[in-house]
């Protein structure tokens, strides 16, 4: 019986190309094993609709590649760790139109809602060298993401994490006048009310094989799954509040799940006088999603502060 999980449309950068080393991962983290099961063509695979198979997969792929040891406490958001390495790949694409095609490295990042998870800051860290600010609403997260920086060597170096008081804001209360960002990132959340979140849980379910009443295989907290207006409410807000830090942030970006959400948002973007706006479409398996990607300033101005940057650090 062969045991791999196959894995399409990753960035080429990606690590996690092709098969999943099933026997290899069970003997990073032994605890995977307990959560392994048959597909009906005889593969084997992982039970994706349990949150706790979903954590101990996670483990042990960041411990496999990147040497991270990652804890994450029952009932928060278990991210699909390939999927989150795509947008930190295809977010330093973008970064290096601006530097003629060279990789960027030492770029301050500020991550939007890092979660208990701290996902985007371990691998943007891990792969680029990137030093993060990560933000929250829930005090719970932020504690979490700590313990997960804390138990790293390290990276209480490169990350930072700071809690967002104000529930309605995004970079307000957050960013303050002297600081600067290359870059902002965010995976806002989805839905827009707890039982659009439990519909989608259901279909995921669904779509999995199991029953309709199966528990979010990611599971997730209210903020980390729906807010008023879901995600072209919250993208929306991001947009409108990017005005008054025009000049402290180079590009500004987001995921957007929803395709019909763009259209709007790309207009609300003209609307705010953005000088470029960039979509940059991401493929995974048979999953599609896709970063919105803005900014303030002209190309000229955007390699001059990079290339200052990297080179005062």
């Amino acid at each position: 019986m062969k045991k791999t999980i196959l894995k399409r449309a990753l960035h080429p950068r990606n690590r996690y190309q092709g098969q999943y080393d099933i026997e290899l991962l069970c003997s990073i983290n032994p605890q995977l094993r307990q959560w392994l099961t048959t597909t009906p063509a005889g593969t084997t695979s992982v039970n994706f609709a349990e949150p706790k198979a979903v954590r101990a997969l996670n483990q042990a792929l960041l411990k496999q590649y990147y040497n991270l040891n990652w804890q994450l406490a029952e009932g928060f958001l278990c991210p699909p760790v390939p999927g989150r390495a795509d947008y930190i790949h295809h977010i330093a694409d973008l970064l290096a139109t601006d530097r003629q095609g060279s990789l960027p490295a030492t770029m301050d990042v500020l991550d939007i809602g890092c979660g208990a998870n701290c996902i985007y800051p371990l691998i943007g860290y891990a792969e680029y060298g990137w030093r993060f600010t990560g933000t929250d609403i829930n005090p719970a997260s932020i504690a979490s993401a700590n313990a997960i920086i804390q138990a790293n060597p390290g990276l209480q170096r490169a990350i930072r994490l700071r809690l967002q008081k104000q529930s309605a804001a995004v970079f307000d209360g957050i960013i303050r006048r002297d600081e600067f960002y290359h870059l902002t990132i965010c995976n806002p959340p989805f839905h827009r009310s707890a039982e659009e979140a439990r519909q989608g849980s259901e279909r995921k379910s669904r779509n999995l094989g199991q029953p309709g009443d199966s528990k979010l295989n990611f599971s997730g907290q209210h903020n980390e799954l729906w807010c008023e207006g879901g995600e072209q409410g919250f993208v929306g807000q991001m947009i409108r509040e990017s005005v008054r830090f025009a000049d402290q942030i180079i590009w500004f970006s987001s995921l957007v799940s929803k395709k019909d959400n763009l259209q709007p948002l790309k207009l609300l973007l003209r609307e705010c006088g953005t000088k470029e706006v960039r979509v940059v479409e991401m493929g995974q398996g048979q999953k599609q999603s896709r970063i919105l990607a803005w900014t303030f300033l002209s190309g000229e101005t955007r390699k001059k502060r990079l290339s200052q940057r990297a080179t005062d650090k």
